[in-house]
């Protein structure tokens, strides 16, 4: 915490409370099974290069950066300012996991949505995924569409080059679409429906997988790995999602055809980590 704000402020930011929350989220995400290809504390999915323990490595490295990039955003920090921030949060990760990419994606997308947090508590607005998509893209917008001009050759980058799709940058430029507007439905939908937060993450985790260009399924395996993605997430919610009996079944039928194709939908997880933030985010 930093003397550049006061302490009435200070308690209202709340800086580790938000870092708590991001950090419970990551934890929410990877011990949910089944999760079609992804890690689980059950299994390592279509990886075999990390497993839950370099996972839990991971987010414990993470677990000052979301509070840091809380307080910054409350100050609503220049966004080099930020950057820097997730560039030594990511150098942690790597060291923590030898090397290996466990948690790229939300150190970008969940960092800037702990920003965003910090900023509206601090001045007493709303904290919902639209607010916070605004707040982003009003305080940092025109910085990160800079920043996406020059991305570097990533695995994301080249398929967002290669293929057209939409990457996390540009979810964040477009107001986060696939989080506002079909996650975190999703979520609390079920949430209210269910009382289960198992069936609400992954009801919430094959929406996502449904729509988003997922660039982790790209590189993985073309568009035809994402398409079958895609489609099998459509199928699944079509024929009643967690409401249907046989929905684990299903569930696990597709995380066998994914190891098998060795297809994870990495940005997907992302985004459901995402989603039980802001849920989080309003009590």
């Amino acid at each position: 915490m930093t003397a550049n704000l006061d302490s009435a402020t200070s308690l209202r930011v709340d800086p580790g409370g938000i870092g708590r929350m991001a950090t419970r989220a990551l934890l929410t995400e990877l011990s949910l099974h089944p999760k079609p290809g992804l890690v689980s504390l059950v299994d390592n999915g279509a990886h075999d290069d990390m497993n839950a323990t370099s996972f839990v490595r991971s987010i414990l490295s993470l677990r000052h950066y979301f509070p840091d990039i809380a307080e910054a955003g409350a100050r609503a920090a220049p966004f080099p300012e930020l950057q820097q921030l997730g560039i030594a949060a990511e150098r942690r990760m790597l060291a923590a996991t030898a090397g290996v990419n466990t948690h790229r994606g939300a150190v970008f997308c969940l960092g800037l949505l702990a920003a965003a947090a910090g900023y509206s508590r601090a001045r007493k607005l709303e904290t919902d995924g639209a607010a916070l998509a605004k707040i982003i893209l009003a305080l940092w917008g025109d910085d990160i569409e800079a920043a996406s001009r020059q991305a570097g050759d990533s695995h994301g980058a080249r398929m967002i080059r290669l293929h057209g799709a939409r990457g996390a940058r540009e979810e964040v430029l477009s107001g986060l679409p696939t989080l506002v507007g079909s996650a975190l439905p999703a979520l609390q939908k079920t949430l209210r429906e269910t009382s289960c937060a198992e069936r609400a993450s992954v009801q919430c985790l094959f929406e996502i997988m449904a729509q988003l260009q997922d660039t982790n399924l790209l590189h993985r395996g073309g568009p035809e790995g994402l398409r079958f993605v895609q489609q099998a997430a459509r199928r699944f919610l079509r024929a009643g999602g967690v409401f249907d009996a046989r929905w684990r079944r299903r569930a696990l039928d597709l995380h066998g055809d994914c190891v098998a194709l060795n297809l994870s939908p990495g940005g997907a997880a992302d985004c459901l980590a995402a989603a039980w933030f802001v849920h989080g985010l309003s009590g």
